[in-house]
């Protein structure tokens, strides 16, 4: 079986068109056709299925599931060209969501210094769920994570660390500054002031609402978990955050969210399972782990 063959055949399922194919890889047609005939003959079955009539290309059953293994095995051939590549390099990707890398992550450093490890790494800052898909294609070497479930992905090891509820946030002079805890569905006349879609915030955020059985009224929507502070200590607005993001000296206050079921933000630190961890990475790993 031929790598090539791998990738042409992962081209077809997204085109389903054998000249688009050819096309693409800047190769004959019957290259790509006798490419799949070789891997029909393989596996003993009909991946695609033509239909003359119209003129169309159809996946069969096999031909799908087969497609699925070979998402897989290409991307994991990708990963492990990346960690060879990267087998002897000093600097540690490391990635670090903006709440986690803000809000957690600062106290860690002190111990990370006197180990001399904060030199050795290479942050990358995005959201989790893009963080999430970087660590899965091998494009960082380790990660703190934030989740609504504990981290449980395929061929990643995952430990938690800390778990933090979301809250209420609003202002100090907003009238419900004065309740220890509020019910979400009684939010429902309220203007948001909320992270952006790439935070897992927003997930849990439409959960709430949902189960509440109203569409919130958004005033904003940022990046920047600072500038949601700020607006929602001016009662611009209130917000719905993880209790990590609050500090003393915000001028907010957290409220507490009744009832049962409550979304909770789970940190945890992963790397992929193939990974093989140098001196550097082990240390790195066995800090982060051993603080919690």
């Amino acid at each position: 079986m031929k790598i090539k063959d791998l990738e042409y055949y992962q081209q077809l399922i997204k085109d389903q068109n054998f000249s688009k194919v050819a096309q693409h890889f800047g190769v004959s047609q019957p290259t790509i056709t006798m490419a799949i005939q070789r891997l029909e003959q393989d596996f003993n079955t009909t991946f695609f299925v033509r239909d003359h009539v119209h003129r169309e290309l159809h996946v069969t059953a096999t031909g799908q599931q087969f497609a699925n293994h070979v998402d897989l095995i290409l991307n994991e051939l990708q990963v492990a060209k990346k960690e060879i590549d990267r087998a002897n390099a000093t600097k540690i990707r490391f990635g670090l969501p903006p709440i986690i890398g803000n809000y957690y992550f600062p106290p860690l450093t002190p111990r990370l210094m006197r180990h001399q490890l904060m030199p050795d790494l290479e942050t990358y800052e995005h959201g989790s769920r893009e963080l999430l898909k970087m660590l899965q294609h091998g494009d960082l070497d380790m990660a703190l994570l934030g989740s609504l479930a504990p981290l449980k992905e395929t061929r990643l090891k995952a430990q938690e660390l800390a778990r933090f509820p979301f809250q209420a946030i609003v202002g100090t002079n907003h009238p419900l500054a004065k309740q220890r805890t509020v019910d979400f569905a009684s939010l429902k006349g309220e203007q948001f002031i909320i992270p952006d879609t790439e935070f897992f915030h927003d997930q849990a955020f439409k959960q709430m609402c949902r189960r509440a059985h109203f569409r919130p009224r958004i005033l904003y929507r940022t990046a920047d978990i600072h500038v949601i502070k700020a607006m929602v200590s001016e009662n611009l607005g209130i917000t719905f955050l993880t209790s990590l993001a609050v500090e003393k000296g915000d001028n907010v206050k957290q409220i507490v969210i009744s009832g049962p079921d409550q979304p909770i933000f789970h940190l945890s630190v992963a790397m992929r399972e193939t990974e093989e961890l140098t001196p550097r990475k082990q240390e790195l790993w066995d800090l982060l782990t051993n603080n919690h």
